[in-house]
């Protein structure tokens, strides 16, 4: 069976797509996800302390894609499989209290995947095989995609999950390539996304200037938790997280300016 032929330059956007698997219990998942994903033209598998890789079962269930499983990274966090991906989508069966952006279609995502490919690192999250991802675990995403199941049986194999959303990323990628049509460009830098590693910056200097200014003094508030959601949902580009940095850095000049006055009135007041 064949495929649309690629270009150089077009190929580079699935090279920029990834697929994580997190805590994979049973090795022959792993092998299928590398066949699954191989087909689709994706090289890229990164895994999050897997029970038990290598395996020879994972071998032999990637059938032919052993090259790939040769070279997929082993992690020991979400945090570290991710932190260089501009759009991270993990996959969930069901929302999580965590109000992310949430694609209900496949194709959406895919969509939004291979724009963000055109000059950044893409990463498809999937879970363990008996309860998917955790909380925190989605928080570590950008994203949420569920693919529509039969309400009556929706349970499917992680294999399969990740079959279903590289097979959309691949459709959405040929849409691209036609020989009349000219090649996708990357963005400036500045207009791309932020990596999950640079919006980790901004949000512990966000924690940091808020709870220094007296705005967050609660240990357990959830508000944290949803101004992440909330610049999640607002996708700022580098250029703008510039920005909000420098405001961040001003109210905390400002914050140690008033409480550097305030001491010396009170110093003042004491020696009166």
């Amino acid at each position: 069976m064949t495929d649309t032929p690629t270009s150089p330059q077009a190929t580079t956007l699935l090279d920029n797509l990834r697929v994580v698997l997190v805590q994979t219990f049973h090795p022959g998942n792993i092998g299928a996800t590398a066949r699954a994903i191989l087909t689709m033209g994706i090289k890229d598998l990164v895994l999050v302390n897997p029970r038990c890789f290598p395996d020879e079962e994972a071998t032999r269930m990637a059938s032919g894609a052993s090259e790939l499983l040769e070279n997929a990274r082993v992690v020991e966090s979400l945090e570290e499989a991710v932190s260089d991906c501009q759009l991270v989508v993990g996959a969930s069966a069901r929302l999580r209290s965590l109000p992310l952006p949430h694609f209900d279609e496949p194709r959406e995502m895919a969509t939004q995947a291979i724009d963000t490919a055109r000059d950044g690192k893409v990463a498809l999250v999937f879970g363990r095989e008996r309860f998917g991802l955790t909380n925190e675990e989605i928080a570590c995403c950008t994203h949420q995609v569920s693919i529509p199941t039969n309400p009556d049986y929706g349970i499917l194999n992680v294999s399969q999950a990740v079959q279903v959303l590289v097979h959309e990323c691949r459709s959405a990628w040929r849409l691209t390539i036609s020989d009349t049509q000219e090649q996708p460009t990357a963005r400036r830098e500045d207009d791309q996304l932020p990596t999950r590693e640079q919006l980790g910056y901004f949000h512990e200097h966000l924690g940091r200037a808020l709870r220094g200014s007296g705005f967050l003094n609660q240990p357990h508030s959830q508000t944290e938790e949803r101004l992440r959601a909330l610049f999640s949902r607002a996708e700022p580009t580098r250029r703008e997280l510039s920005i909000l940095r420098g405001m961040l850095a001003n109210l905390e000049r400002q914050t140690a300016a008033a409480q550097d006055n305030d001491r010396n009135e009170i110093t003042s007041d004491s020696n009166d």
